[in-house]
């Protein structure tokens, strides 16, 4: 499985922005899809998964009810609306896919990295 990620750049803070992740290759309705993120000089952390229906979603504590993950099955792409952005959501984001539930996804590939600078 191939992710592509992107929809990063360069916003203010309070603005918004839609990230997007693409997968190619031996993809599956059934896998887990996740979001990530690694800010300068910090360990990657967990932001956001969504199961295969997309019924069930999981969010980190410190970012529930400014982000939302969302997928299209049909396009094989999963989605990341992060609204009333902050500075210290300056990060790489990264999207992966895996097994499990949402709440505890097993990645199994990654993405390459999106950026999102947030300015004050």
């Amino acid at each position: 499985v191939q992710l592509q990620a992107s929809g990063g750049g360069l916003v203010q803070a309070g603005g918004s922005l839609r990230l997007s992740c693409a997968a190619s290759g031996r993809t599956s309705p059934g896998y887990t899809m996740g979001w990530f993120r690694q800010a300068p000089g910090l360990e990657r952390e967990f932001v956001a998964a969504i199961d295969g229906s997309g019924r069930r979603k999981h969010y980190a504590d410190s970012v529930k009810g400014r982000l939302t993950i969302s997928r299209d099955n049909a396009k094989n792409t999963v989605y990341l609306q992060i609204s009333t952005l902050k500075p210290e959501d300056t990060a790489a984001y990264y999207c992966a896919a895996g097994r499990g539930a949402a709440q505890a996804m097993s990645v199994h590939w990654w993405g390459q990295g999106t950026l999102v600078t947030v300015s004050s």
